[in-house]
């Protein structure tokens, strides 16, 4: 009877803080919005501007190909090299097509020509894509012209070989459908140990501490009963975000719905136990908090897959990735929402998941040692 009395007694605590409870339910949602439109993969409405040396229908063909891509928009049409420097410098054109003078010339001789793609490399990943989209689109042009060619010559092209991209679990390569569920990782590695980190530092500082220490409440009880109104309101917090995700992201869920539910329980619980173990180490509320912060939220963000792939870190680092649980929900979460795949290719996630959260569990017993105090 002493773990629902402690779970009870919990629970009246919160519900006495209205206020905070209310923002720890309604905070991850907002940032799960922020975080939704504000972070983009996607490339679109590309700024181009031009300098068209040559201004001929070959060239004028040229320039189509790229505003029919549907990537990019002609903003501007150079007329100097110095206009070139001025729309890249001040950050107007992400891109700037230089056609030499000579381009129609050369192609109607049937000389090899070129086109110069000027871009602004300030993010790296951004102009890689674009660079990609320019390339794909001049590669393009000129299949058409060799097409035009040979049809001249009367030569029909039967043995051409072209690639047919199929892209899998999210065909509309929509940036929102692989940041979305892996935010749900993020966000509840980041607020559930923030609240749980104020609960036995809360009662340090109120003194009510040390009556726990004079009762006899053993450690793993105590612990216990901090844990399961926490881990409430954080499958709580799950629950939300995840109807934010389905209903008003649109992100498509192919796996099974108990099983996702039933990583969830596991995470928000190994979550949970992050701050009460964080709680057992500091003195203050404020340091409680801080240290939550550093330990839970900057990780996840960074070390989980959640934005830049792992496999892309330094080696240290990949090794590093694997202490952080964000890093296996990250992947239980988009694989079951993208991949819609089963417990057989989840269960490594899923055992070290629980086996974080039970070893944590008793290393904060360990810690949580009743003292008289005199």
């Amino acid at each position: 009877m002493i773990l629902p009395a402690l779970v009870k007694k919990e629970a009246k605590e919160i519900l006495r803080d209205p206020v905070t409870l209310g923002v720890a339910i309604m905070l991850p949602l907002v940032m799960l919005f922020l975080f939704g439109y504000a972070i983009s993969l996607d490339v679109k409405d590309i700024s181009m501007a031009v300098y068209d040396q040559d201004r001929t229908q070959e060239s004028g063909s040229l320039i189509e190909k790229f505003t029919s891509s549907g990537y990019f928009k002609l903003k501007y049409r150079l007329d100097s090299n110095k206009e070139v420097d001025d729309a890249l410098n001040r950050g107007r054109a992400t891109v700037v097509i230089v056609i030499p003078p000579d381009f129609s010339r050369d192609i109607n001789s049937f000389r090899k020509t070129g086109v110069q793609v000027l871009l602004d490399g300030s993010f790296s990943a951004t102009a890689m894509i674009v660079s990609n989209y320019a390339a794909a689109i001049v590669n393009s042009y000129s299949a058409d012209l060799l097409k035009r060619y040979l049809g001249k010559k009367g030569v029909t092209m039967v043995h051409s070989v072209e690639a047919v991209p199929r892209v899998l679990y999210n065909p509309p390569m929509k940036s929102v459908n692989y940041i979305v569920p892996g935010l749900f990782a993020v966000l509840l590695m980041a607020f559930p140990p923030m609240l749980t980190a104020l609960a036995i530092v809360r009662e340090k500082e109120r003194g009510t501490i040390e009556q726990v220490y004079v009762s006899p409440i053993s450690p793993p009880v105590f612990i216990l009963g901090k844990t399961i109104p926490y881990a409430v309101i954080a499958f709580a917090e799950m629950l939300l975000v995840l109807a934010a995700g389905v209903l008003w992201f649109h992100i498509p869920f192919k796996g099974n719905i108990f099983l996702l539910l039933a990583s969830s329980v596991i995470y928000v619980l190994t979550t949970v136990v992050i701050g009460l173990f964080v709680s057992t180490v500091t003195k203050t509320q404020l340091g409680a908090m801080l240290l939550s912060l550093i330990v839970t939220f900057m990780p996840s963000f960074l070390f989980s897959g959640f934005l830049f792939p792992i496999s892309t870190m330094p080696y240290m680092l990949q090794l590093y990735t694997y202490f952080f649980p964000a890093r296996y929900f990250n992947d239980i979460s988009r694989d079951l929402f993208l991949k819609g795949v089963g417990l057989e290719y989840l269960w490594g996630n899923i055992l070290f998941l629980a086996v974080y959260a039970a070893a944590l569990f008793v290393l904060v017993s360990l810690r949580f040692k009743k003292k008289i105090t005199r």
